[in-house]
């Protein structure tokens, strides 16, 4: 770099750590700034000669990750200051201690003295951060759940340990165009699986939004554009019609004389797509693509009177939908989210979102974790963050079941809608959407829980899979003989209450395991093999197991024998990703890739090769989401299986790419023969006469398109029907799709994924 371009550098640095300054000044004591100065000399000191991928210099990325500490999340400067080093012990020579010396020198010409327990602190929460990027073993046969759980595993020590890495996710998020795509794919699949549910659970609603976005941008780019596109074509007539809704209620809040600010924002691309995919609908049948926030000024004691006042406004306008009403003042939810819902019919026949929170509400939605502590009262009862961060430690630290599981089990509780229910003595409980009366007894008390004998709803003996409503009250009956029997694990869906079962049926597992784990290590000894965690994973993965414990009791019963044990140990030659792809036999390509059109998708395209040499591998495709050619699709290595095919789309594709990263191929589809595919749709609309006829008409006729099946019903004017056909490709089928909803009387066609 020149003179210049270092000079220029340099103050493009010295402007972001001023703007980091402004976000944060209002807060910050002398201690503070001295503290952030310092944090910030040590980062610039450590990360001098480093580059991004980008070629920006790399402390760009730190301050980054501290200004989004500072004003999404709206942490103080101990928190600033360690997302400031957030990488300092990682990439430099630098230790904990030395931050600590270094963060409370004291200095004459500074009046201000950083204390050492703040110094260790800070210090503390940056060790947090190196251990969970440091969370690596053998890529090849250690599972990215397991980094996930030991991650998690931080919020034992400080839960700002999260919040920093949560942020330090979405610079990267933000940062990553000059990726390579397969990397990009990862890392978003990785955000969608576990960083967005969990900014979500610690009530970071505006980050959650935009690592979904993000997310979406990256592992589907032509549906994240379509719908960015379409939301900005519309923009101004959306635009113009919230102003026209605002209008109308800002005259009745101000003849009220409410202290109050009103503005419309668009609904995410996420949350579009995920309605469009969930109610099979398209971008123009969604109805509530914007919603409308009030917020307005109210000391505590009058919120609630000023919520509904302002709901009763609203409802004096515009007809509510009594179905769509959320109430989340009466019953916050479990993250302290609190505000009125209202789902409204507006102008010309559309369905309008107002959502009502006070300033306080809003601050807690926009800043989670960090507005709860600041209107948490010193003398106040747990709140309901307290709360469900000490049960998740005592989840996380009593985990005992797969990995993957553990993850599964975890990230479905971050993201379920929540219900409320009461105990006999009327207390409210909050539980995820689905929870059974034995989760209830669980969430009371583990002990209450391992004992339940039976459970009562509204008075009723209901069985112990009962699933409950929002508006239950219930009432376990305990015995002191009871214990849980593996049937449980089927009763329950929350992570807590599947961590006990499971801890209590592994008592006496465990000690076999034990057992086992010593004569296994023996046995290896013998073989001249240490045994270590790379070792055991290859068993696991070489005796088709799920986990460690199941191999250990497993040798301690003596299901898996000395003999046993030598074959694995003559085995050991391949690692894990050449021993499965031994498995897929090559077959040499029916064409020569170079005279493909690689951009072209045409009917000739139908046959798949794999990886960056384009190698034509057997494979079979995934029954989960059914692909056909022209569908965007990659490859995962199963362990008995070889190559199982899945879109990219496909609902386990976030979770494979996410757990299971080092067992993706790149797939692409090229010409080889003319083969066939069978693909199912579904269609619903008006029953009208002749209707049969005109299908068929259509895909025999004029798409000469081959049907295996069709089955149509009707019922009080309405049709549902299933049509199985047989396809070369994802366009064929598209244009079929189209065509069929032209049919009079169509009113929605969708593709069935799971044929």
């Amino acid at each position: 770099m020149t003179e210049q371009e270092i000079e220029a550098e340099n103050k493009a640095i010295a402007k972001e750590y001023k703007e980091l300054l402004k976000i944060s000044y209002q807060t910050l004591t002398e201690e503070d700034k001295l503290l952030i100065r310092r944090a910030f000399d040590i980062a610039v000191r450590a990360h001098s000669d480093q580059r991004r991928k980008s070629g920006e210099a790399y402390i760009f990325h730190p301050i980054a990750v501290a200004k989004i500490v500072a004003s999404d999340i709206g942490l103080g400067a101990t928190s600033i200051a360690a997302a400031l080093m957030h990488d300092v012990i990682e990439d430099s020579e630098i230790t904990a201690e030395q931050i600590i010396a270094e963060l409370s020198r004291k200095d004459e010409k500074v009046h201000e003295v950083v204390s050492v327990d703040r110094a260790t602190k800070v210090a503390h929460i940056v060790e947090g951060l190196t251990k969970m990027a440091k969370v690596k073993t053998s890529e090849e046969i250690s599972l990215q759940a397991e980094n996930y759980r030991k991650m998690l595993l931080t919020l034992n020590d400080d839960v700002r340990v999260i919040l920093i890495k949560i942020a330090d996710r979405l610079h990267n998020m933000q940062t990553m165009v000059s990726m390579a795509d397969y990397k990009q794919a990862k890392i978003a699949s990785e955000t969608l699986y576990i960083y967005a549910p969990l900014a979500h659970r610690l009530g970071l609603y505006n980050i959650k939004l935009m690592l979904e976005d993000l997310g979406l941008r990256y592992t589907e780019p032509e549906v994240y554009n379509d719908i960015l596109q379409k939301m900005q074509e519309s923009k101004e007539e959306q635009e113009a019609y919230i102003k026209q809704v605002t209008d109308v209620l800002s005259a009745s809040l101000d003849a009220e004389n409410i202290e109050y600010s009103i503005k419309g924002r668009p609904k995410s691309i996420y949350s579009i797509h995920r309605k469009m995919v969930k109610q099979g609908v398209t971008f123009d049948e969604v109805y509530d693509k914007y919603a409308i926030r009030i917020v307005y000024q109210s000391e505590p004691s009058q919120e609630k009177f000023l919520a509904w006042k302002i709901y009763s406004i609203v409802t004096d306008h515009y007809r509510p939908s009594p179905s769509r009403l959320r109430d989340w003042i009466s019953a916050p939810k479990s993250t302290g989210y609190e505000a009125l819902h209202i789902t409204v019919m507006g102008p010309k026949g559309r369905w309008v979102e107002i959502q009502v929170r006070s300033e306080r509400m809003d601050e807690i939605a926009e800043k989670g974790y960090a507005a709860h502590y600041k209107y948490k009262n010193a003398d106040s009862e747990e709140n309901s963050l307290d709360i469900w961060i000490n049960q998740l430690k005592e989840v996380l630290e009593s985990s005992e079941s797969n990995a993957v599981e553990f993850v599964e089990d975890f990230k479905l509780n971050l993201y379920s809608k929540e219900i409320y229910v009461f105990t006999p003595k009327g207390e409210i409980k909050s539980l995820p959407k689905g929870a059974t009366t034995l989760d209830f007894a669980f969430a009371i008390h583990s002990e209450v829980g391992t004992r339940t004998r039976g459970t009562r709803v509204n008075g009723k003996l209901v069985p112990l899979n009962y699933v409950l409503n929002s508006g239950d009250q219930v009432e376990v009956i305990t015995s002191a003989n009871q214990k849980p029997s593996a049937s449980w694990l089927d009763y329950v869906t929350t992570a807590r209450a599947k961590n006990k079962i499971k801890n209590v049926l592994n008592e006496s597992t465990k000690k076999i395991a034990e057992e086992g784990k010593e004569i296994l290590e023996r046995k290896l000894r013998h073989l001249k093999i240490d045994i270590n965690d790379n070792i055991i994973n290859e068993m696991v993965v070489y005796f088709k197991i799920k986990t460690s414990l199941d191999l250990f009791y497993r040798v301690g019963v003596g299901t898996i024998d000395n003999t046993q044990i030598k074959e694995f140990a003559n085995n050991r030659g391949n690692s894990f990703f050449n021993f499965v792809k031994s498995k897929i036999i090559r077959t040499k390509p029916a064409v020569n890739p170079e005279l493909i059109d690689k951009n072209e998708l045409t009917k000739n395209l139908d046959l798949l090769v794999f990886g960056k040499n384009e190698d034509k591998l057997e494979y079979k495709f995934a029954s989960c989401c059914s692909p056909i050619p022209g569908d965007k699709v990659f490859g995962f290595i199963t362990i008995n299986e070889g190559i199982k095919v899945h879109r990219t789309d496909c609902p386990n594709a976030i979770s494979l790419q996410s757990n299971f990263a080092y067992r993706i191929m790149q797939a692409k589809w090229i010409d080889s023969s003319q083969q066939e595919f069978k693909a199912s749709i579904n269609i619903t609309g008006m029953d009208t006469m002749g209707l049969t006829n005109e299908l068929t008409k259509i895909i025999s006729s004029e798409m000469h398109v081959n049907i295996q099946s069709i089955s149509l019903s009707g019922d009080a004017g309405i049709f549902k029907g299933q049509l199985t056909v047989i396809v070369q490709n994802n366009s064929i089928l598209k244009k079929l799709i189209e065509k069929i909803k032209n049919i009079e009387g169509v009113d929605k066609v969708t593709r069935v994924y799971n044929n």
